[in-house]
Formats: C-alpha cells, sequence, structure tokens
C-alpha cells in the first residue's frame, strides 16, 4: 500500500502554501495525498485579499469520506479559520488512530490574520491535545504560550509550556529567531530537548514555508517513520524548498518542495552524463597533456544540490597512466570532497554552472585558453584569510567566490598559482559533465 496523508487546510490561490503546497510535499515524498479544504482564499504573493469559510458540514463530509474508503496514515492540519471549523475538525480526528501533525497556522507572511482571535483557544482546548506533534513558529508559539522569545531559553521555556496542553511533542520552528547564522527548531518531546541546526536562508521565496515543513513531517509519519527521522528529512527537505524557492509574483515567491523530487529524477541522467564525459577523456590522446601531479577528477551537481551527497564524481580520481588515461572507478554520487565544494561553491552564484574539472597548470595552458576565447580569472592563495584557512575545506569555496567576484561574472576558467605543499591548478567550469570536458580537451588538443 502506498502510504496516505491528509491534509486539512486552506486552499492558496497562488499555489504557494495551504493544501497547495501540501500536496506538492506529499507527492514529492512519495506519498499519496488528500484533502480537505477549509477555506477558499483569493491571494497572490503579496497578501490575502478575500477568505470564504467552507461550510462545516463540507468539511467533516471530505474528511469521513476519505477516511472511509482510502484510509489514512497520517493527518496534518494547517488553516483553522474560525472556532466552529477547529471544533468540527477535532470532532471528526478525536477517534482516528494515525499521528496527527498541527501546524497552527495563525498569521499569513503578509501579515493577513488566518486564526480569528475566539478560535485560539478553541485550538489550544480541541486540536492541541490530540496532536502527535506541533509546528509553530516563533510568533505563533509566543501567542499561544502567552509568553515572549528573546532567547533559545525562552524557546525552551514555551515549548514546555504548551507541552502542557497535551500534545506527544513540540517543535519550535527558529526562522523567525536566527541564531548566529544558523536556523534551530528545537523540539521537546518525552521530557528531552534535541535541536535540529540549520543554514538561516535569506530569501524572497519562502511562502508556504510553514505549511511544507509540516506536511512533510506528516508524509514521513504516514510512511512508518519516527518523529526523530521525520524530523530529520522534513528539516532537509525544507532547506532545499527555500534554497531553490520559485521567483514569481511581486512579493514572497513560494517555497519549492518539487526541487526533492527532481533532484530524485535526475540521478540517472547525472551519472549517464558523468559516464559520457569520462569515456570523452579516456579515449583522447590529447588527456594526459592536462592531468596534474595530483590527478584529475570530474564532478557534476544534481540540479537542486546542496550537500556533497547530491555532486557526482569519480572515487580515486582520473589517473594518469601515460599514454592514456583511466578513471579509477565508475562515477558515484558522494564520491569527492574537493569538488564537490568547489561545484557546490559555484552553483550559490549560478545554479546553472553545475560541473567542475581540474587540469594542470600551465602557462601555456591559460594561453591556449584564451586562444580560444574562454573567459579566465584567478586567485591567490597567499591573499586567503586566516579565519578561512581555519576551516577545513573552506579554500576551494573561497577561492571561486574570489575569482567570480574579480571578474565581475561566471567564467570558463579559474586558476591559482598554488602555495606552499599546493600544487597550481586550472579549474574549469561549465554547465554539464561533457561541456567541462569538451572546453577541457580542446586546451588539450592546443597544447
Amino acid at each position: 500500500m502506498i502510504p496516505r496523508a491528509l491534509t486539512i487546510a486552506g486552499s492558496d490561490s497562488g499555489g504557494g502554501a495551504g493544501i497547495q503546497a501540501d500536496l506538492k510535499t506529499f507527492a514529492s515524498l512519495g506519498v499519496h495525498g488528500m484533502s480537505a479544504v477549509t477555506a477558499i482564499t483569493a491571494q497572490n504573493t503579496v497578501g490575502v485579499v478575500k477568505i470564504h469559510d467552507v461550510p462545516v458540514d463540507v468539511i467533516k463530509a471530505q474528511i469521513r469520506v476519505v477516511m472511509e474508503d482510502i484510509g489514512v496514515d497520517a493527518v496534518k492540519t494547517g488553516m483553522l479559520h474560525s472556532e466552529e471549523i477547529v471544533i468540527a475538525v477535532a470532532e471528526e480526528l478525536k477517534n482516528v488512530k494515525s499521528p496527527l501533525v498541527v501546524d497552527p497556522v495563525m498569521i499569513a507572511k503578509s501579515g493577513a490574520i488566518l486564526l480569528k482571535p475566539e478560535a485560539v483557544e478553541a485550538v489550544k482546548r480541541e486540536i492541541i491535545p490530540i496532536a502527535k506533534v506541533i509546528t509553530p513558529n516563533r510568533r505563533e508559539a509566543e501567542y499561544l504560550a502567552e509568553t515572549k522569545i528573546r532567547s533559545l531559553d525562552d524557546v525552551r521555556k514555551v515549548a514546555r509550556k504548551l507541552s502542557e496542553l497535551g500534545p506527544e511533542a513540540v517543535i519550535v520552528k527558529g526562522g523567525h529567531m536566527p541564531i548566529e547564522g544558523e536556523c534551530i527548531d528545537l523540539l521537546y518531546w518525552n521530557g528531552f530537548f534535541k535541536s535540529f541546526s540549520g543554514p538561516y536562508i535569506e530569501s524572497r521565496t519562502d511562502h508556504g514555508t510553514g505549511c511544507t515543513f509540516s506536511s512533510a513531517i506528516a508524509a514521513e509519519l504516514a510512511k512508518g517513520k519516527g518523529l526523530i527521522e521525520a524530523l530529520e528529512v522534513a528539516k532537509k527537505f525544507i532547506i532545499k524548498s527555500i534554497t531553490f524557492g520559485l521567483p514569481v509574483g511581486k512579493g514572497h515567491g513560494p517555497v519549492n518542495p518539487m526541487a526533492w523530487l527532481e533532484n530524485k529524477a535526475k540521478m540517472y541522467d547525472v551519472l549517464e552524463e558523468m559516464d559520457k564525459a569520462i569515456k570523452c577523456l579516456e579515449s583522447s590522446p590529447h588527456t594526459p597533456r592536462i592531468v596534474p601531479e595530483v590527478q584529475m577528477n570530474l564532478a557534476m551537481a544534481l540540479p537542486y544540490a546542496t550537500d556533497q551527497s547530491e555532486v557526482a564524481a569519480v572515487p580515486g580520481r582520473i589517473v594518469n597512466l601515460g599514454e592514456t588515461v583511466k578513471a579509477s572507478s565508475a562515477p558515484r554520487f558522494g564520491a569527492s570532497k574537493h569538488v564537490s565544494r568547489a561545484v557546490l561553491a559555484l552553483m550559490k552564484i549560478d545554479a546553472s554552472f553545475r560541473s567542475i574539472l581540474n587540469i594542470r597548470y600551465s602557462p601555456e595552458a591559460l594561453k591556449a585558453a584564451e586562444d580560444l576565447g574562454y573567459s579566465i580569472s584567478y586567485y591567490d592563495r597567499a591573499e586567503e584569510p586566516e579565519e578561512i584557512k581555519k576551516i577545513e575545506g573552506a579554500t576551494i569555496p573561497w577561492g571561486i567566490r574570489t575569482a567570480i567576484e574579480k571578474a565581475g561574472r561566471i567564467v570558463d576558467i579559474i586558476y591559482h598559482l598554488g602555495d606552499v605543499g599546493k600544487e597550481p591548478m586550472i579549474l574549469v567550469l561549465g554547465t554539464s559533465a561533457t561541456n567541462v570536458v569538451e572546453k577541457a580537451l580542446k586546451i588539450a588538443q592546443r597544447l
């Protein structure tokens, strides 16, 4: 049986939040999604213009019919606009055995009120006590607990206070209170705290963040995952969804729940592209001329890569055998830290540039690249700040950023002249593995 999840929430006509975000999240995580619409909103990326509540008998019927026929493995609630709706939903869910994720949606990104004041007490009284986990953001947690949050200690106090309302677990999201560049979501469960950290992402494509995060938790619970594992997946999922959000509209664009699925779908394509490019390197008689002393590696990232596990490279590198070169192994994801860091740094500047190949440095190789019309930039490792040197693996990303800043644009070639114990190197940049190899082999042929 495919896992089944039900969202009980409002409809967002702009497609960024509400049931639209929930159903995209369910689909992306391999779960069959069902919906009970509680309200119809007229909204876009700028604001909420109108809210029309669905009659409670229709809401109850939507829940009941899918439960009776299809069944459900997890339920998520979102926008429950009125006290009447809260009570009706609670009546339908009180005997449901499947885990319930409650996203206490109160205020839209635009500031529109999505939970009437009289409904707040009903949520605390009727919905929260039957929840597996509730997922308030800072503002919602403050409102529900009637306590201000100014520090991480305050978050702990509020989480404990909310747990007294009866949910099995409380996770207070940290997006509204970044700490030293980190977004820390704090879970309180069974008397213990656990934090889930990730980078704080400055973005205008963050509409639907809360809906997507809570739906990801529900999807993983529907698969039978434990709460901790579900939260870990949801954290990774929302980071990717925000990072690769959709820049549409004039206000806050929507997050992109489908980025997760598209990455999974493109894994075979990337490996096939890598294999094709490696064969070109191995079959060319010119390749040995551009292999450095540390040997060569080729990397290509998935379109929505955010970590090394999503960058394919050659384990053991591509080795110079004298008259030819040979890849030590078939390409696989997560195979190389160094080139992966370089590709990820490059994608942060321009996500369409997803591949890098390192080749031997020489003035002749640079001249060949220049003659071919390739754009070139460089960085000096001697200028690397001390604070960067202290961080393992930070040199290459710093070098790429520095070289591109010097050029004022993405380039084809970045080089450095080495340092103590470090070989000078040329990096060939491109949109795909074959694109990079084509550039490198043209340089090799000129040599």
